[in-house]
């Protein structure tokens, strides 16, 4: 099946582009919605810039888009209207500074070092910045089975496991185990946590009020937490930092 993505194959220049197959689909899937108007756009990892036309192709005219590399030979890559900003993906005063000057973004595209420790860096210190409705995504999530790259089959040090954890987290609003599994307050903000061939996609949606079950009975709509309230938790009624 044929889409922006490989339409945009037949069109490259000399710049190099890498990515698995597989992902065209997952583009195509997550990021059409952000076509329809200007957006703000984050891509860790420029390599040899082949994604930066592409990218600049993709998106509405008007996008802000922003390039992260390591190498400082990537700064020549830049084109008009594009920015690429030289630093190390797990520097947080780095990316402190970017989301600074060019955040927040509507989409993060973590395509950069490919090590499970930077990965997750990258993940919490940009997740602050991601605007609302936006998404997250890390690419090149096998090397979480590659121990040379920190990874390793249920390393608790790979993104892979990370992410696993990123669903707990989520859906602690539920558990009643404070002790074991404290209220965690990204469940305030995470709506989902998506898996595919080699990315993981999280979306940013706010929720300021704990889950809410809907009865419906005879033209009859009624809303209660009491399947929260029976339980005992206690933290997912309070304040921001579930206290």
């Amino acid at each position: 099946m044929t889409n922006f993505f490989t339409d945009y194959l037949k069109t490259t220049d000399d710049r190099l582009l890498t990515k698995w197959t597989q992902y065209f689909d997952t583009y195509t899937r997550e990021l059409t919605r952000f076509r329809a108007r200007p957006v703000s756009f984050l891509e860790i990892g420029v390599f040899k810039g082949g994604s930066i036309p592409m990218w600049k192709a993709f998106f509405a005219p008007g996008s802000r888009l922003t390039f992260i590399d390591i190498d400082p030979a990537c700064a020549a890559l830049a084109e008009p209207g594009t920015t690429v900003a030289i630093g190390n993906q797990a520097d947080p005063a780095f990316l402190a500074e970017l989301a600074a000057q060019h955040g927040p973004f509507d989409v993060i595209l973590d395509d950069g070092s490919h090590v499970c420790a930077h990965q997750i860096a990258s993940f919490e210190n940009l997740w602050p910045h991601l605007a609302e409705g936006g998404l997250y995504m890390v690419e090149d999530c096998h090397t979480s089975y590659w121990p040379g790259f920190g990874g390793g089959y249920r390393n608790e040090a790979s993104f892979i496991e990370y992410s696993k954890r990123l669903i707990d987290r989520m859906h602690s609003w539920y558990t009643d185990q404070d002790d074991l599994f404290p209220f965690d307050p990204i469940a305030r903000e995470l709506h989902s946590v998506r898996t595919y061939d080699s990315i993981v996609v999280a979306e940013k949606r706010t929720k300021t009020e704990p889950p809410t079950t809907v009865y419906a009975q005879n033209g009859q709509v009624r809303l209660s937490r009491r399947a929260l309230e029976i339980r005992g938790r206690k933290s997912a009624f309070a304040g921001k930092d579930g206290t």
